[in-house]
Order: C-alpha cells, then structure tokens, then sequence
C-alpha cells in the first residue's frame, strides 16, 4: 500500500496515524502541495481532485479523501465500535469534522502558519467559527474521555490532528482543559510526543 501525503496536513497525519496504529505496512510518499507536487500530471491521473492524501491500495486502486481512507483502513478493528448507534455517532463526528472544524481551525492554521499572516489579522468570523468548534469538542469532552463511547476511535482520531495544531493558528488551548486532557490522552494511545517537545 502506498500513501502519497504532505506532513504538513493534518488530513495526510490521520491517514498515516491509523495505519501506524494499526500496524498496517505502507510506503510514504511525500508530496509537497505548496511546491506544486499535487498538480503533476502523473498525480493528476491518480487523483483528478488534485488533493492528498490519497492511498494506492495493494491492487492499484486509488483511494481519496482521509475519511474515506481511514475508514477502509480500520475495518474489522477497535477503532470503529461495533454497536450501530455508537459507530453512527462516530459518522457524526467525522462528517462534522469536515465540514465544521477543519474549513476554520486548519484554514486560520493555514493562514497563520503557511501564509505569514498575524493571527491579530485573521477574519473576525474565522476565527470565530474555529472558536466555536473548539467549544463544541470541549463541551463534549467535559464529561467523557473520547468522543465516542469508552474508547479511542475514529472519530478521536479525525478530530485531533488540526485540533492539535490549533496553537499554530493562534488559538491558545489552555482556555480548553478538557479538550487539552483528551489531546494528551490520545498522543498517549498513538504514542506521539506532544507538540514542542524536545
């Protein structure tokens, strides 16, 4: 299996994090998308959305969108729950993620990190609605270690790699202490150092 990402991405580290996880072999193969590496004829023909990450499965087939790769990823494992409500709440989370959580922490992110622009410039609405999506996953958590039911699963796995990057962006996460506990405790299962350690 081979995963074309750019290391930069947060969609390309929820790829590359469940199948470490999982213990999946896999060849990594870095692409670049400030640089133009998406844009190449020969991704194009894989890809014709022009977006990493994308996965080329064992027989050749081309597999887009990080969600969507995940899932085909975890199948059959710890990370989707088999009870019916309990994995549609997961859907719930990711489906949410995309179109709720990533347009606003990963674009300021973006913005921020990517385009040199001080965070004090950010749209005012932007930032508010990453805001809020801070406050959605805080709230959730407050109450409960995962988001979904007693264990980490995919839905924890979407949510926290721009989650975790949310500092970049210039949203300070000590105003959310349940959702930095959750941070830590999912860097735990995925043995990740924490940002900016040594």
């Amino acid at each position: 299996m081979k995963f074309f990402g750019d290391s930069i991405s947060g969609n390309c580290l929820k790829v590359k994090w469940t199948a470490d996880h999982l213990g999946l072999p896999y060849e990594w193969v870095e692409t670049r998308v400030l640089s133009g590496g998406t844009r190449t004829p020969d991704f194009l023909a894989m890809n014709p959305a022009g977006q990493v990450p994308l996965a080329l499965l064992d027989d050749g087939r081309p597999l887009a969108q990080s969600n969507a790769i995940i899932l085909h990823l975890a199948r059959g494992s710890a990370l989707i729950p088999t009870d019916p409500y309990l994995q549609a709440r997961m859907f719930e989370w990711m489906f949410w993620e995309q179109y709720s959580h990533e347009p606003y922490v990963a674009v300021a992110r973006f913005q921020v990190q990517y385009r040199g622009r001080n965070p004090a410039t950010l749209e005012p609405e932007l930032v508010g609605r990453a805001e809020a999506a801070l406050n959605r996953l805080e709230a959730a958590l407050s109450g409960s270690p995962w988001l979904v039911g007693d264990a980490f699963s995919l839905a924890d796995m979407t949510l926290l790699p721009y989650t975790r990057f949310a500092p970049e962006a210039g949203l300070d996460l000590s105003r959310w202490q349940s959702l930095t506990a959750w941070i830590r405790r999912s860097e735990g299962v995925l043995g990740l150092a924490p940002l900016g350690a040594s």
